[in-house]
């Protein structure tokens, strides 16, 4: 039977690309460069502040300047979290329905808790999370399956019992991993080299909305 479910963050729960759309371009406006194309930007959004980094500049991270230009992203990050980013719709539904049914979710992510915490914050989802899970809470990060074992461990769930969503192949590695029911997230920040059907996953679900349905095939029940 289904315990609990937890979610990858960026791109998988919430859409945060407006927010990193948002400071990738401000800090290149800084730098008298014109605009980045938005869905450029998303697809890099799940590959972290590095990529970001890189293709906003098209230099790597050996660069000289490349270390703080990823500071001043990060930073301009920072200023506008949460401003544009927003539950992907259809979700608010699913979590109510979960929390109504006393079965816990919670979040894992690569996302810093710097971030995460804030962001978890400003959409008035940090009080109905049961856990949250960042890099800083463990040795290694995703896709070791350390986060969501940990993640169950503190929902006092069984791994079996977990589904774990998200948009990375990393996620959906961590999850089998862990043993844990896998979904993948394909409506997500997903780069043009990865391809959702290798993944592995034991349900791929092409928009938010057709979580609720595939956790209930999975578990053969109803939320």
């Amino acid at each position: 039977m289904l315990e609990s479910v937890l979610f990858d963050l960026d791109g998988t729960l919430v859409d945060t690309a407006p927010d990193f759309i948002v400071a990738v371009n401000q800090l290149r406006k800084t730098h008298h460069l014109d605009d980045l194309p938005a869905n450029k930007i998303a697809a890099q959004v799940s590959n972290g502040s590095y990529a970001l980094t890189k293709y906003a500049f098209d230099i790597d991270p050996e660069h000289s300047e490349f270390a703080a230009l990823r500071q001043a992203l990060l930073d301009n990050y920072l200023n506008c979290l949460g401003q544009h980013a927003t539950l992907y719709a259809g979700l608010n539904s699913l979590l109510l329905a979960l929390e109504q049914s006393q079965k816990p979710w919670g979040v894992v992510t690569n996302k810093p808790l710097l971030y995460a915490q804030p962001l978890m914050e400003k959409l008035g989802l940090a009080n109905r999370c049961q856990v949250l899970i960042c890099p800083e809470h463990v040795s290694k990060p995703k896709p070791d399956p350390e986060a969501l074992v940990k993640a169950a461990e503190q929902l006092n769930c069984k791994l079996a019992a977990c589904a774990y969503i998200g948009d990375h192949d990393r996620d959906i590695a961590a999850g089998r991993a862990a043993g844990m029911k896998t979904i993948a997230a394909a409506y997500g920040y997903i780069d043009h080299t990865q391809n959702v059907d290798h993944w592995q996953a034991d349900i791929i679900a092409k928009q938010p909305q057709d979580i609720h349905a595939s956790l209930e095939q999975l578990f053969s029940c109803t939320i």
